[in-house]
């Protein structure tokens, strides 16, 4: 049976391992799981106030790292404000995280693994 032109899905004699990755590397949500689950240490939460665009080299490593952010952009202009609200909606997205205002340009950036609330 082809499957979209794509050929026989049966020809494949081995079956598929999920603890190895493609490129070596494992998804971010499962670093920082394996990572909190092994240390017992109570999770923290990063504030960063960036100033310009380039910040969100920082924001992006410590989310990757499975820390949650609160990301404050109160101090940039509006035109990078927006730029770094959306690269954090499409990082949390990309690591299967959420993002959450929390106040006015104030965001949560939650890893995966993080439960956010509201009253």
């Amino acid at each position: 049976m082809s499957y979209l032109g794509l050929g026989d899905g049966e020809q494949y004699d081995e079956s598929y391992e999920y603890e190895e990755y493609e490129d070596g590397r494992m998804p971010a949500s499962e670093r920082a799981a394996m990572r909190w689950a092994a240390n017992g240490d109570l999770a923290r939460i990063l504030m960063i106030r960036p100033q310009k665009y380039s910040d969100a080299l920082t924001v992006g490593r410590h989310f990757r790292e499975g820390q949650a952010v609160i990301m404050d952009v109160t101090g940039m202009s509006l035109a990078d404000a927006t730029r770094m609200v959306d690269f954090a909606a499409g990082l949390t997205y990309g690591c299967d995280g959420r993002i959450e205002r929390i106040a006015d340009k104030v965001f949560l950036l939650a890893p995966a693994d993080v439960e956010i609330t509201t009253t």
